[in-house]
């Protein structure tokens, strides 16, 4: 992607109903990119509000031409929503944010010079964070520790959305589902270097919060999904040829047990029909495994060669979505 603009940061901030903050976050984070002295934008997401949020949205874009603004036609995900916003910006550093008030923007300056340190992502801690025990702290912090130990990135908070990217990263990363939560993880898949340090946490002031239990069953299926991704992103071959050894096996020990009872034992063939198709389905599955290994090392060799980043992560569907930049 072409990035001929100057612009130095562009800060991305997700929102959905969020109609009480959203003209306070403008300024929070206007007031704060206005002391870097330095060329920025805003791009606010809005992911299928409909409780006025999305007429204030325009109404701030069309005073401020730092300010970009996506209108989503119904709720498609923060995952999404940042993904839209990551492809429209044009900053050399992006900075993620949530739209609730939680995150603090007196803390982008300092994401911005650990950045300048060297580091190609920066992620907030929420060292203190304002939520509730039972809600949010424990189901987050059972989360962090197993996304810790798939993706092999030692921070104390993969939750916070407070993160700081080079463009050069954050250009090579697609996401889907809940996988906003793994951007360290996807952005080590491609060699960066991370770091972390302290943000501060507000309360919430307006509104509801928009995570549940259901939300945390999401993230542990696209835990799973990441973790099968990053184990056998570089040779597929072992997983499918191992699941599809199994199958081979299994299916020859049925052989051997079927023409042994076929041939020494003279039981007649109707009563061993269904073993006799089952040995059958277990050969053209595990063919079909060590088929699909082939297909995908070919497909891992040949992005490679021609020099592209072998995530495999999708891009966000946008099939339905409506992106409307204000501004």
């Amino acid at each position: 992607m072409n990035r001929s603009s100057q612009i130095f940061v562009s800060v991305v901030a997700p929102i959905m109903n969020e109609l009480e903050s959203v003209r306070l976050l403008y300024q929070a984070v206007k007031e704060v990119l206005e002391t870097i002295d330095r060329p920025y934008e805003m791009i606010f997401v809005d992911d299928g509000s409909t409780d006025g949020t999305r007429e204030v949205l325009r109404k701030l874009a069309s005073e401020d031409v730092h300010l970009k603004v996506i209108l989503f036609r119904k709720n498609f995900g923060q995952s999404a929503a940042m993904a839209a916003g990551f492809r429209k910006s044009r900053g050399r550093i992006v900075v993620a944010m949530d739209g609730d008030l939680q995150n603090d923007p007196k803390d982008i300056p300092r994401l911005l010079d650990k950045i300048e340190e060297g580091y190609d992502v920066v992620s907030g801690w929420r060292k203190n964070r304002k939520d509730r025990l039972i809600a949010r702290k424990i189901p987050s912090r059972i989360a962090n520790k197993l996304i810790c130990s798939v993706t092999n990135v030692k921070l104390h908070d993969t939750g916070c959305s407070l993160k700081a990217f080079r463009r050069e990263v954050i250009d090579r990363i697609r996401l889907y589902g809940e996988l906003h939560r793994f951007i360290p993880g996807l952005a080590r898949i491609e060699g960066a270097r991370i770091s972390e340090i302290a943000v501060i946490h507000h309360p919430r002031r307006f509104g509801r919060s928009k995570y549940n239990l259901t939300r945390t069953f999401r993230v542990l299926m696209d835990l799973s999904s990441l973790n099968l991704f990053l184990k056998y992103l570089r040779n597929p071959m072992r997983f499918f040829g191992i699941v599809g050894g199994w199958m081979l096996t299994l299916g020859s020990v049925m052989g051997i047990y079927v023409i042994y009872n076929l041939w020494i034992k003279r039981v007649p063939v109707e009563y061993m029909n269904v073993l006799v198709t089952t040995v059958f389905l277990f050969w053209a599955t595990g063919i079909q495994f060590m088929l699909f290994g082939l297909v995908a090392s070919l497909i891992v060799r040949t992005g490679t060669r021609r020099g592209g980043s072998l995530s495999p992560f999708l891009t966000f569907a946008e099939s339905g979505a409506k992106e409307k930049s204000c501004g």
